[in-house]
């Protein structure tokens, strides 16, 4: 199954665990509470397609249920890092803003973060929320690297990134079959409406 590309090549910004489970299979949603810099407005699903950039957050491990296979054990502070490695990339799907707490704990099953992450991204500020987004995931072909820049940096989830990675959408593959993948936003669906 071929991409169609987006016009431009951007990339979300997730736990590097995160997006190996989305590469991989395990989870196919994403939930975002929303970062420092993302304006007056809050946290927006700007963009329908994009790629999976990885962050190194130190103790990531400790806060998911799930971990890669040969996990690195500890990550060198961001404001270290000279490299990004990207190996997937998703399509938005669905959104919900989910406010109902109770949903939230229905579709634990469907995704790798412990609850008290939850529950602490969901009561974050006056409003009890949490935005879920059903993705499909794609994985590249192979694993597309580039020089870190500093614009990169920082609590924001949308970062522009070089135009060539969008040469490695042509022969991407879905990280879970169609049917999988259906099974999947099917259960979701049925939780959050």
């Amino acid at each position: 199954m071929s991409l169609i590309a987006p016009s431009n090549s951007v990339g979300f910004k997730e736990w590097s665990f995160v997006c190996d489970s989305l590469t991989q299979g395990v989870q196919t949603l994403i939930l975002r509470k929303g970062g420092i810099h993302e304006g007056r407005g809050g946290f927006e699903w700007k963009h329908q397609g994009f790629f999976l950039f990885p962050t190194w957050f130190h103790t990531q491990g400790e806060k998911l249920r799930w971990m890669p296979e040969n996990a690195v054990a500890a990550f060198p502070p961001e404001e270290e890092r000279t490299h990004v490695d990207i190996s997937g990339f998703a399509t938005l799907e669905q959104v919900w803003k989910v406010t109902d707490w109770t949903k939230m704990q229905a579709i634990a099953p469907l995704h790798l973060w412990n609850e008290d992450v939850v529950k602490e991204r969901f009561a974050y500020d006056e409003e009890s929320c949490l935005h879920v987004a059903l993705v499909r995931a794609y994985k590249l072909p192979e694993c597309w690297g580039f020089p870190y820049s500093k614009s990169y940096g920082g609590c924001r989830s949308w970062v522009n990134l070089p135009e060539e990675g969008l040469n490695f959408l042509e022969n991407a593959t879905p990280a879970l079959s169609d049917a999988s993948w259906a099974d999947v936003a099917e259960t979701l669906k049925s939780v959050l409406g």
